[in-house]
């Protein structure tokens, strides 16, 4: 509802538009209702609606490569991949360790924050691609386990 305030040859009117339908106003003035056929069609404004298209950072890498195992993937040799990008804090095994599901093989500092790195397959090191200090990106193999 708008309202609005005229002076017509020095006399006031207080305008109150409640209604506008089709061509058809319903306006008050100074407390009296009147319905009011406007000529010109009468186009509503309507807010428009922001439509986004999903973004994808370009860092990252096509959906088909995994960047780590998924749970129902089988649990044998395979590669341990970074997470997420940072630098290599600490090394807990060694070339030539058995190592089981759960176990922590890494510490990885990212965003100010220590990320443990635990082997999500069973087997043995084969080899460690990654040593404390290095800086890792995301999906980077740390320890490829055999």
């Amino acid at each position: 509802m708008k309202n609005f305030k005229f002076k017509i040859n020095g006399n006031p009117y207080e305008v109150v538009i409640n209604n506008i339908e089709d061509q058809i106003a319903e306006v008050e003035v100074n407390g009296t209702t009147y319905q009011i056929e406007v000529e010109k069609a009468i186009q509503t404004t309507k807010t428009p609606k922001l439509v986004r298209s999903a973004s994808v950072p370009s860092t990252d890498q096509h959906p088909a490569s995994a960047r780590t195992s998924s749970p129902e993937a089988p649990k044998g040799g395979g590669n341990i991949k970074a997470p997420l990008p940072g630098v290599v804090l600490d090394v807990y095994v060694k070339e030539g360790d058995t190592v089981k599901i759960g176990q922590r093989l890494m510490m990885l500092e990212a965003m100010k924050m220590e990320n443990n790195i635990d082997s999500d397959k069973q087997g043995t090191v084969v080899s460690i691609k990654k040593n404390k200090g290095d800086s890792v990106m995301e999906g980077d193999v740390l320890i490829v386990i055999g």
